[in-house]
């Protein structure tokens, strides 16, 4: 499909020109194709799908300007891959974007079910759409029929992500999909190497969010056990 600026017109009440722009570079390099449908609003993103040929895609927009960018910039002035980056607010949110990327990246590599990664550019990341006629519902409005099951995938997920050398550093019922009865890891942003000084306390409170979901839905669950679980090869 050839696409022309005047085909993003009816965009500009939604998106500032920047980001306009950058939209208009990535459907020209055959990324995704119109019409683009919004899939959740966020605090600092919203979330769109867009189809490509036969398939769709999952289109993740940095807002320029709501971002907590003093809130980003803590996260990531201590991952190790970007000690040199400096507390300006795109730099920041450009860094951000990157980041995901490369950690969606990683995390498959080392058999973590995520969506993945397609490209980014700027304040905007690009990746595999999960679901089927409409997008997989997260956990927190989807519990899944064997909830044991399910359980014992996360875990699993988790254990490859930390073998991986990452930790999620925001994992909850927010940021698991239930894709047919298999979780898939999503929101990967704030996700950070063991390397990083603070990723123990990370892991931590990732343990303690999730298993306090899943005790809330009728599991018993030893957090210090799921942490040793995770930890210990």
């Amino acid at each position: 499909m050839k696409f022309t600026k005047e085909r993003f017109k009816t965009f500009k009440n939604v998106f500032d020109n920047f980001t306009s722009r950058t939209l208009f570079k990535l459907a020209s390099q055959g990324h995704f194709e119109e019409p683009i449908r919004p899939v959740s609003i966020g605090k600092e993103s919203n979330v769109f799908s867009a189809k490509k040929g036969r398939n769709r895609v999952i289109i993740k927009i940095y807002r320029l300007e709501a971002c907590d960018f003093n809130g980003m910039y803590n996260y990531i002035k201590y991952d190790p891959r970007f000690l040199h980056l400096k507390p300006s607010r795109r730099k920041v949110i450009f860094a951000w974007v990157q980041r995901e990327f490369r950690n969606l990246m990683k995390a498959r590599e080392g058999g973590v079910r995520v969506p993945t990664p397609i490209t980014f550019l700027n304040n905007i990341l690009v990746e595999e759409y999960i679901g089927d006629k409409y997008p997989a519902p997260k956990l927190k409005d989807s519990t899944p029929e064997n909830l044991h099951n399910f359980w014992q995938e996360i875990l699993e997920n988790l254990k490859k992500l930390h073998k991986a050398g990452l930790v999620h550093a925001d994992m909850s019922h927010f940021n698991i999909l239930n894709h047919n009865e298999k979780p898939v890891l999503i929101d990967f942003s704030q996700c950070t190497p063991l390397s990083n000084p603070n990723s123990h306390e990370y892991l931590e409170r990732d343990v303690r969010n999730i298993c306090n979901y899943m005790k809330r839905l009728g599991l018993k669950l030893d957090k210090e056990e799921v942490l040793q679980d995770i930890t210990v090869p």
